[in-house]
């Protein structure tokens, strides 16, 4: 019997997200990303504690947001890139 190996899921891949200028602040760049519906969902899930930046719990909602900076919300990832 072969084990099972866990293959990495659509929402487990990191999407490249390309905004025109940075910095953008994080709740900005989340509800841009798509994770979330509006301004106000992001924030309140950055409140909650349910966001990771550079795979660290972030909890600032204005914070600015670099090209090549990773955001995480439920499972999902998106990466800042300028272009």
């Amino acid at each position: 019997m072969k084990p099972f190996i866990a293959k990495p899921t659509a929402s487990a891949c990191p999407r490249i997200i390309i905004v025109r200028e940075v910095p953008i602040e994080l709740c900005q760049f989340i509800k841009f990303g798509g994770l979330t519906n509006s301004g106000g969902e992001a924030k309140q899930l950055i409140a909650e504690g349910s966001v990771l930046l550079n795979d660290v719990l972030e909890k600032q909602k204005r914070k600015k947001l670099a090209a090549g900076d990773k955001v995480t919300v439920a499972g999902q990832t998106i990466i800042v890139k300028v272009g």
